[in-house]
């Protein structure tokens, strides 16, 4: 009896029966993501005649020349050297210690001209009457306190650049400046300039020979800003113009 499947044709399953169990699944190559293709195709895939390119990466901007180096980084809005402040005082820059002495040698040399000439002038008044010589030598002296007391008032109180300078400070570049940021009155100078430095401080050493004077004038040296005690008492200091 004949089979009824030809041996060139593959064998038939009745309906209803099982199925093969599947071939095992054998190791796979993991797939991970499609990488970033470029635009108009597939990477290494030609490009079509007349079709768009994409834009080529601009080149880097060149970078500044002629700066200094640096060795940190910069801090934003640049950077400039700080001026040396001394604790306590946020103003002007102090003056220092030498130019104030520099400035009182000046005005000191600029007061002693007019003795010079008042002493010619009771000489010569002496030589033809005793009286005369002494009347012209106490109007002298006079005229001379009188200059000498309000010379600093006077020029400290002048308005403008000039304002807190006698003509010595203002050779040399300082000037005399009030803690509240007033300018320098004619009231306040002579205060400052014939009250305590003046009558104050003298009034003191004929009690303690020189202690007083001393320690007034050479204060400012070991003071942290740069102060005597009259421009303690008188809430001043002397800074550069």
């Amino acid at each position: 009896m004949e089979s009824p499947h030809s041996p060139d044709q593959p064998p038939h399953h009745e309906p209803g029966g099982a199925e093969p169990p599947p071939p095992p699944a054998g190791p796979q190559a993991p797939t991970g993501p499609p990488g970033p293709q470029a635009p108009g195709g597939p990477p290494g895939a030609p490009q079509a005649p007349g079709a768009p390119q994409p834009p080529a990466a601009p080149p880097p901007p060149p970078g500044p020349e002629g700066l200094p180096s640096y060795g940190g980084p910069v801090p934003p809005g640049g950077w400039q050297q700080p001026i040396a402040q001394h604790p306590g005082w946020s103003g002007q820059p102090l003056a220092s210690w030498g130019s104030r002495l520099g400035a009182y040698l000046i005005d000191g040399l600029i007061l002693i001209v007019p003795v010079i000439v008042l002493t010619v002038i009771v000489v010569a008044i002496a030589a033809g009457s005793d009286t005369g010589a002494v009347v012209t030598a106490i109007l002298g002296l006079l005229a001379y306190l009188v200059v000498a007391f309000v010379y600093a008032p006077v020029l400290m109180s002048r308005d403008g650049p000039n304002n807190g300078q006698t003509w010595g400070k203002q050779m040399l570049g300082i000037r005399v400046v009030r803690d509240t940021g007033e300018k320098m009155s004619f009231g306040w100078a002579a205060l400052r300039e014939i009250a305590v430095k003046g009558l104050a401080v003298t009034i003191a050493s004929s009690i303690i020979p020189i202690i007083p004077w001393f320690l007034d004038y050479f204060w400012p040296l070991w003071d942290d800003q740069n102060r005597a005690l009259h421009d303690m008492v008188c809430s001043t200091h002397v800074v550069r113009a």
